[in-house]
């Protein structure tokens, strides 16, 4: 059998595996290994080896954990409930007004998570209900819920940029910074399509009771301290590390304690926060860490098949295609497999495949980093089998059907289309701000 084939069948076994229901890490990381020992017998047992080592001295992994726990400090200890508050008192007088505060609370608690799964809770258990008792056309405020969870794998620190940056070998710093300005754009793109909308129908978004507008100046300012804890939070890691004053891993653990420390000011770190924060942290690195030891493995094989090179061939010399058609083909895929699979699986199924092509194509693996994030994003809000459309269908009230949940959407994923055809365009949207900061 030619390597050509051999690539084919394992891909296409990973592909059977992972439609049995079996998990990622176990599909991917089975396959990998059944073929090194089939093809070089027992040398082939040094490739997860090598793999393991390769993940256990990748020092900024150390930053997972580090951000997951940050992330569930705010969130257990009801920061997020505070945050909406003051959102509903200082937007409620506008149409449409809450809905635009829920996409801001969703970029504050991108900045304190990383994750979009965090965002969606939050935005559902908090948001989702107080819109609909007060009025909100239902359709609009969960399509709103489930945009502005999309944020959370974009906005930095994004837990699945650090997954990207290993997996591509680039630098996690790069990449988030490269996710701030199309994260921000995209934000305040869904805010006018809200605002434009609500403003024609203003039925969709009623403005609040005159009764709960009438809030002091100084309720006003108070509650804005609630939104305030996370920006000096996140400013408290960031801006070290922009500066150069410390490491990536330290300005997580700078972030995870200032996180701590605001619980404890708050007099929310009970035991009960503190054990189900360490718990979840630990459940959700140690999911990452396996996910990506199979997918080193993984993707070791495909190497020394010289699977890449035979698609790129196949691709540029055989089909006669140019690099932008090439990189358009690798989009669509990634919305076809977003209906059935999470943004961790899609990546270390492909990330063999595509990373290594997309150097060879001559594109900028930081950008690419940006581009997949988006895409994986709507593939995940895209009918009739996407991710986000059925989590949400556990977390939203029963007035809300699954029909309800697929029409929301809709507006929202066109809106995103236009901002990754903005970022495919036009790269330096995502490259200004990593090249400003690291030139400096």
């Amino acid at each position: 059998m030619s390597y050509d084939l051999i690539a084919i069948f394992m891909f296409a076994s990973m592909m059977l595996m992972l439609m049995t229901g079996q998990r990622v890490f176990g599909a991917i990381g089975a396959v990998a290994a059944a073929s090194a020992l089939a093809l070089w017998g027992t040398g082939g047992s040094d490739i997860p080896f090598s793999s393991a080592m390769k993940l256990m001295n990748w020092y900024p992994l150390l930053t997972l954990p580090m951000f997951i726990f940050m992330g569930y400090v705010l969130s257990e200890s009801k920061i997020a409930d505070d945050l909406y508050r003051m959102f509903h008192v200082w937007m409620g007088p506008i149409h449409g007004g809450l809905a635009i505060g829920t996409i801001g609370l969703m970029v504050l608690v991108s900045a304190m998570n990383g994750l979009s799964v965090a965002g969606m809770a939050i935005g559902a258990t908090i948001a989702l209900p107080e819109l609909l008792r007060r009025g909100y056309d239902k359709r609009m405020v969960t399509g709103v819920v489930q945009a502005g969870s999309s944020l959370g794998i974009l906005v930095p620190p994004s837990v699945v940029l650090v997954l990207y940056a290993m997996i591509a070998r680039q630098p996690v710093g790069q990449l988030w910074l490269a996710g701030v300005v199309p994260g921000l754009i995209m934000a305040v793109m869904f805010i006018v399509y809200i605002a434009v909308r609500c403003r024609l129908q203003p039925e969709l978004g009623p403005v609040l009771p005159k009764e709960e507008r009438q809030v002091s100046l100084g309720e006003k300012l108070r509650l804005l301290r609630a939104g305030v804890l996370p920006v000096v939070i996140f400013a408290s890691m960031m801006v070290p590390f922009v500066k150069g004053w410390t490491s990536l891993v330290e300005s997580s653990a700078i972030g995870a304690m200032a996180a701590f420390v605001a619980a404890i000011l708050k007099r929310r770190m009970t035991r009960a926060v503190f054990e189900a924060s360490v718990r979840q942290t630990l459940a959700i690195s140690c999911m990452f860490m396996w996910i990506i030891l199979a997918a080193l493995g993984f993707g070791a094989v495909f190497d020394g098949l010289g699977a890449v090179k035979a698609i790129d061939s196949l691709f540029t010399e055989q089909l006669g295609l140019n690099p932008w058609m090439i990189l358009i083909m690798m989009q669509l895929s990634f919305l076809l497999m977003g209906t059935f699979l999470d943004d961790t699986a899609m990546l270390v199924i492909v990330a063999p495949l595509y990373v290594p092509l997309v150097a060879a194509l001559g594109f900028d693996l930081i950008w690419y980093g940006v581009l997949y994030t988006i895409t994986t994003q709507i593939a995940y809000m895209t009918p009739p089998f996407g991710y986000n459309l059925f989590l949400m269908r556990a977390m939203a009230p029963p007035e809300i059907s699954l029909r309800d949940i697929y029409s929301s959407i809709l507006p929202f994923v066109c809106v995103m289309l236009v901002a990754l055809s903005l970022i495919m365009a036009f790269p330096q949207i995502a490259l200004w701000l990593p090249e400003y900061v690291y030139n400096r």
